[in-house]
């Protein structure tokens, strides 16, 4: 059965979807087959992948909506191993279609499962909301990862969105459980990113992932090409660094069996590569 991460946080800029697109990715370049699912409306996930919209046929909407099963709607990705399940802008309308269906918040969940057992991971790119379209994903998700960024509003909003979890663990998914707090958006030479991960480490202590997720022109860039970090520029300190946290995912699950020397790879001296 394949590992199910929901990547949410209901601030948005705090690089959800560059860490879906990325991770995603990772974990297909490590050979594990991994369906990434946009459940954003603002379709970042797909275009990021290198989809036109004017050209998406079938997206998430129809699974949710039309009970379209997801092996109609999978479109096969440019980097090998992984998949994607498309968003489109209809998805804004799935929230009031849904409002009156029975168990209108398990429906992705149900789709999943009808799947089977075809990928070893599926990352859910949430969108910047708590409502029910993100509530699905955190129904459907084994763990949920949260993107925070090094800057000084980091801790604003991260309380209501634990607070959300916790009902989530309460009333719809007792087995959801949070995967890690992602710093991201790191200057190093800045004291302001310093002393916000010295405080979301005190917060959270073992929650939070040592991989810490660099500013870096490379993530920028490569989503107007089309392509995760990786597929743009291996060597970028971005590529390194996501590939990093998806053998710490790896590592926490017992997925791998990584020689301590290949553990962490070293970026490059230039930050902004």
């Amino acid at each position: 059965m394949a590992k199910i991460i929901a990547i949410a946080n209901q601030k948005g800029g705090v690089g959800k979807t560059t860490t879906a697109i990325n991770l995603a990715a990772s974990l297909a370049v490590l050979e594990y087959k991994t369906l990434l699912i946009d459940a954003d409306p603002q379709a970042n996930s797909t275009t990021g992948n290198g989809f036109d919209l004017k050209n998406i046929q079938l997206s998430l909407y129809d699974c949710l909506v039309n009970d379209t099963p997801i092996q109609q709607v999978v479109l096969e990705t440019e980097t090998p191993n992984l998949f994607l399940l498309p968003s489109h802008l209809d998805l804004v309308g799935a929230e009031i279609e849904l409002i009156n269906q029975p168990s209108r918040e398990h429906i992705l969940r149900k789709a999943i499962e009808d799947m089977g057992t075809d990928f070893d991971f599926v990352i859910i790119d949430c969108s910047p909301s708590l409502g029910l379209i993100t509530v699905n994903a955190l129904s459907a998700a084994d763990a949920v990862l949260i993107p925070v960024q090094c800057e000084y509003f980091a801790l604003e909003g991260l309380g209501k969105l634990l607070n959300t979890i916790k009902i989530v663990q309460t009333r719809l998914n007792t087995t959801l459980a949070i995967e890690g707090i992602l710093m991201t958006m790191y200057d190093g030479r800045l004291r302001l990113s310093n002393q916000v991960v010295e405080e979301i480490k005190n917060h959270f202590d073992n929650l939070v992932f040592n991989t810490i997720i660099h500013r870096n022109t490379k993530l920028g860039e490569a989503p107007s090409f089309g392509k995760p970090a990786l597929m743009y520029d291996a060597d970028s300190t971005g590529a390194t660094n996501y590939l990093n946290l998806a053998k710490e995912i790896l590592q926490k699950n017992n997925l791998t069996k990584i020689k301590n020397e290949d553990k962490i790879l070293e970026p490059k001296e230039d930050g902004n590569n």
